[in-house]
């Protein structure tokens, strides 16, 4: 079993054998007890940091022994407030249940088959297919291409603005602009030959001819499926971070 408090950091399969909440008898089990014991530890920290090694372990062989002597004392209270808990929440959960049930026409095997269907699913989930993976790079690279083709396009203006502001006979201003100016484009005209180069690539590995354009139906369908892909994986980054 995973602790309730680490168990959303695991995949949504290895949740359904080890989560506490699918696992039948754990009932308000969150399965963190080394947790509990770790906290109340914590204080020796800061008093046995620069003791000797004796008084080191007689402080934690103490603290444990009172710790274990103080919960073996109020065994009995703590097994009478959870019992009195358990019954108070089974009476809630229990009408809350039926409710339910009743609205959703449903009846106690359903929830175990929604259970057994989740596992099935996630059992035959595969990753979309090759060609489909690369057609969906391909249009976030015409994307990029797009977006070079626009940092080029703005650099040359700049180089040109940037040439008629210099006052004439500043020979010194002249040359650092200049200099500046076939920086900048030399810089914009690489990214672009990168990304040309790399959409060739995949253009003649996926056979596409004519190549695609921005906007097309081709385009637009792929482009969909990119944008389901990161937002599938927002949810998987979510659902980690949900404590329950």
């Amino acid at each position: 079993m995973v602790g309730a408090f680490h168990g959303h950091a695991h995949n949504c399969m290895c949740q359904l054998d080890w989560h506490p909440q699918y696992i039948q008898g754990t009932g308000h089990t969150e399965g963190e007890g080394c947790e509990h014991i770790f906290a109340a530890s914590n204080e020796l920290a800061r008093s046995t940091r620069h003791a000797t090694l004796f008084h080191r372990h007689q402080a934690i062989e103490q603290h444990f022994a009172f710790w274990d002597a103080n919960k073996y004392a109020a065994l009995s209270k703590y097994l009478r407030v959870h019992f009195e808990e358990m019954v108070r929440a089974i009476s809630t959960l229990a009408s809350e249940l039926d409710v339910i049930k009743k609205e959703y026409n449903l009846i106690d095997n359903d929830f175990v088959r929604f259970h057994a269907d989740e596992r099935s699913y996630l059992e035959n989930l595969k990753q979309p297919a090759v060609c489909d993976q690369l057609l969906i790079c391909y249009v976030q690279i015409l994307d990029e291409l797009e977006a070079y083709r626009a940092e080029w396009d703005a650099a040359r203006e700049v180089v040109n603005s940037a040439l008629t502001e210099v006052p004439v006979g500043n020979l010194e201003e002249l040359s650092i602009a200049i200099k500046r100016s076939c920086l900048r484009v030399d810089t914009s005209y690489a990214k672009l030959q990168y990304v040309e180069t790399h959409t060739s690539n995949v253009e003649m590995r996926l056979g596409i001819q004519p190549w695609w354009e921005i906007g097309g139906e081709e385009y637009k369908c792929y482009k969909a499926e990119a944008t389901m892909v990161k937002y599938r994986a927002a949810l998987d980054e979510l659902e980690r971070l949900v404590v329950m």
